[in-house]
């Protein structure tokens, strides 16, 4: 994990610095060098927030070409994405 994949994997789910030290269990001035380039963590360290954000529903692309990335999971089962227009009545709006 790079820190521009963990800053965009915070973003997508967002979290802030504080949220990804609390869900890894790493402080939060960890977080805050790692991203800022100021310091680079333990590879132990580096795997327990990835683990994290794993864990919150991010997933991690490799470097293939077209640069390393991060997206969410697909999301498995039915989303509720409520009404279509077609839908509504006066029953159901507020």
């Amino acid at each position: 994990m790079t820190p521009a994949q963990s800053r965009a994997a915070r973003g997508l789910l967002k979290w802030n610095q504080d949220d990804l030290a609390r869900e890894a269990a790493v402080s939060v001035v960890t977080v805050r060098n790692f991203e800022n380039e100021k310091s680079s963590p333990q590879r132990a360290t580096i795997n327990v927030m990835r683990t994290a954000l794993e864990a919150a529903g991010v997933e991690f692309i490799p470097e293939n070409g077209g640069g390393a990335g991060v997206r969410l999971r697909k999301r498995i089962g039915p989303t509720n994405e409520g009404l279509r227009p077609q839908q509504l009545t006066s029953e159901n709006t507020d």
